[in-house]
């Protein structure tokens, strides 16, 4: 098992980081692990979509359930690895807090590197959530 907890603050209001985040079509600009996003399914706020990752070119499914300003809850149902990803808002004095809970078992051949997988989510989750503290900050 792999479980994660990682958060930043940003200096940018709740509506801005939201449009980033929520914007689940751009995810690899921000989410370097992810390598392309391709939606099977839409209806309102649950997204089915299959999801090519890093790691050997592997494909995930993956379902979501967007709740506006608030949360995405990614359950990875297929693939090397199967879990939850999932990113909550807190908007406090213009600043939000943005938290990232990985609660995921890898599988199969990945699950003999479970350690190494772990220290490259954690850092990918860094370096994704600097890239979208970026972008809400510059424009």
């Amino acid at each position: 098992m792999v479980r994660l907890e990682i958060s930043k603050s940003i200096n940018a209001n709740l509506d801005r980081v939201w449009s980033i985040i929520s914007d689940l079509d751009n995810e690899p600009k921000y989410w370097h692990g992810t390598k392309s996003v391709k939606n099977i399914d839409v209806k309102g706020d649950k997204i089915v979509r299959e999801v090519v990752i890093a790691f050997r070119n592997s494909k995930c499914k993956e379902i979501i359930e967007m709740k506006k300003n608030k949360s995405i809850d990614i359950e990875i149902v297929d693939g090397p690895m199967k879990g939850h990803k999932i990113i909550t808002l807190n908007e406090d004095n213009g600043k939000t807090r943005v938290d990232v809970i990985w609660d995921i078992k890898l599988s199969g051949f990945l699950s003999m590197f479970t350690n190494m997988v772990k220290g490259h989510i954690e850092d990918g989750t860094r370096d994704a959530l600097e890239r979208i503290s970026k972008e809400c900050e510059n424009n």
